[in-house]
């Protein structure tokens, strides 16, 4: 049966690709170093399979179809979608059967996820995967979470998500070792006029609610609080499903650093065993 290995946090913006001086050599240095620290422990983990949890930004679904939660169960994904992230175009491999199983599992499991054997990868899944020096090494599966279009999955839900993934993981005999990516946030705001505001008090108290032990305090805080953080902070979701897959672990934060060049809040750690 598999095991999971690893499981990491990043955030994601397309600027720190398209426009990576924009902060200054200093932050731009330390923020690249712990993405490239993440993507070091990715590949000494050696993961036989990488599960990405992340968003769409309206590009592979719309609100004539977008689901709250979706698994990808394509042999390969086409990245990125958009040509303006100065990065090399990939086709990055998939794990189809795996996808499969996570989407019966999650069945089993109560929840009723959308599923596509077709996507394309933004700028959520490609620029952590670039930054970290792992894109294209191993075979992925995407899953996403709507933090885009209201109605919006419930905090406490996606938690809840994460932990029917560790269940559908360790029943899974195809493969031994899986690695976890989650993406997403931190505050920021997306399209108005609080474009490059950032709620430091936000993110510092979500990063240290993820070690605090009580999801349902966690899940509390941010259904009132994250309005308080931008509609990008909505992205929190994602890291809440892999809260959920981690289960006992505590989180690790390696790097927090607000950066208003980049829009956001810049949240870097990993979930280790208590």
């Amino acid at each position: 049966m598999a095991e999971i290995v690893g499981i990491f946090g990043v955030s994601h913006t397309p600027v720190m690709t398209n426009m990576p001086d924009a902060p200054g050599a200093a932050i731009r240095d330390a923020v690249f170093e712990a993405f490239r620290r993440v993507g070091k422990e990715i590949a000494a983990l050696t993961p036989d399979i990488l599960l990405l949890v992340s968003n769409d930004h309206l590009h592979n679904f719309f609100i004539d179809n977008l689901p709250a939660f979706c698994i990808g169960a394509g042999d390969s994904y086409d990245s990125p979608l958009e040509g303006w992230l100065k990065v090399n175009r990939r086709e990055v491999p998939g794990h189809a059967a795996f996808g499969a199983h996570l989407i019966e599992s999650a069945f089993d499991a109560g929840f009723d996820p959308a599923f596509s054997m077709e996507l394309i990868l933004d700028h959520a899944m490609v620029t952590p995967l670039e930054l970290a020096g792992v894109a294209g090494a191993f075979p992925i599966v995407p899953i996403y979470v709507n933090c885009v279009q209201p109605p919006l999955p419930r905090m406490k839900r996606c938690f809840e998500f994460g932990r029917a993934l560790r269940d559908g993981i360790e029943r899974y005999s195809g493969a031994r070792r899986v690695a976890m990516l989650a993406t997403g946030g931190l505050s920021h705001d997306v399209g108005t006029p609080r474009m490059g505001c950032i709620n430091e008090d936000f993110d510092r108290r979500f990063l240290r609610l993820l070690d605090d032990g009580d999801p349902d305090k966690l899940a509390r805080f941010l259904q009132v609080e994250v309005n308080t953080a931008g509609n990008g902070a909505e992205e929190v979701r994602n890291w809440l499903v892999a809260h959920g897959a981690a289960a006992n672990c505590q989180f690790e934060l390696y790097h927090y650093q607000p950066v208003p060049e980049w829009y956001t809040g810049i949240g870097v750690g990993q979930w280790t065993r208590r």
